[in-house]
């Protein structure tokens, strides 16, 4: 019968004891070897944009923050978003990839100015100070209101004042509070079933083309009104469904241009059932 000596049941023992540190510290050893080699060989050679039409190449990479010889996988993808958001406010979509061994992709798409908000009613905006004053105080903080239109896109961010020549679908019934190009447009708690319905309906004239069609939309409490084609004011909830009445005012619109000919202008009423169309000449001073 074989016999072993202690010192190879020793040495069997310590096998057993040391086995998991050891295995412990060959992983470590790999990702510290990792570690160095992203660190050291893995470094920003080229900075690739796509996508870009409004911003150059360069105005892109300089307000990311991204620079050449900077580590390719320490770089923050979150911080690099919001920078380029932050410094160019017409971007839209926005993607940030690495390409081994040493590029980075930027791959972005625009927004475009669809609507102008207009300066808000000075009574409105006094009306709205006495509330504050009236919940908070006369400590209450004096609201910061649009001093000039802005230029919105169709989700409601605000990319720049609008200049004296900015086209555009101008709205109005809206108190934009604070504006600052990059951030989204924001209104008084009273408003939001506005904003809601304006960025609905931006949305569906988007999906239909025609946008260039409108000219104008003035948001009241429970209505709006578009202006659409120059020659019809069209009337909606503002809690619509925002993609029918689209439809059924260009069905409208067609309807009447082929019984009254090019020139037919207008006001429909798609608050009611069925809706209602009015001829130029039977028109109201205001719906």
């Amino acid at each position: 019968m074989p016999r072993y000596s202690h010192h190879s049941r020793t040495r069997r023992r310590n096998r057993g004891r040391f086995g998991p540190l050891f295995k412990l510290l060959c992983v470590a050893a790999v990702m510290v070897a990792l570690t160095v080699g992203a660190t050291v060989f893995f470094r920003v050679e080229a900075v690739t944009v796509s996508g870009n039409q409004r911003y150059t190449r360069e105005e892109i990479i300089a307000a990311s923050g991204i620079e050449l010889g900077d580590n390719l996988y320490s770089l923050n993808k979150i911080r690099i978003d919001q920078n380029i958001r932050a410094t160019l406010p017409y971007i839209g979509d926005l993607t940030i990839n690495r390409s081994l061994p040493s590029t980075i992709v930027i791959t972005v798409t625009e927004w475009e100015a669809v609507a102008q908000v207009a300066v808000p009613d000075p009574e409105r905006v006094a009306a709205l100070q006495r509330e504050l004053v009236e919940q908070e105080g006369e400590d209450a903080p004096a609201l910061v209101t649009a001093q000039e239109p802005w230029l919105i896109s169709v989700g409601g961010k605000l990319l720049e004042p609008a200049a004296p020549d900015s086209g555009g679908i101008t709205v109005t019934g809206l108190t934009p509070l604070a504006p600052q190009a990059g951030s989204f447009l924001q209104v008084p708690e009273g408003e939001a079933a506005q904003l809601e319905a304006l960025t609905a309906l931006l949305k569906a004239l988007g999906e239909e083309g025609i946008q260039s069609q409108v000219s104008a939309i003035r948001l009241e409490s429970t209505y709006l009104v578009v202006r659409y084609a120059g020659r019809f004011d069209v009337k909606m909830e503002l809690n619509a469904d925002f993609r029918y009445d689209v439809r059924l005012m260009q069905s409208i619109r067609r309807e009447m241009e082929g019984k009254d000919g090019e020139g037919a202008a207008g006001a429909m009423d798609l608050t009611r059932s069925p809706a209602v169309y009015s001829p130029a000449q039977e028109q109201q001073t205001a719906p």
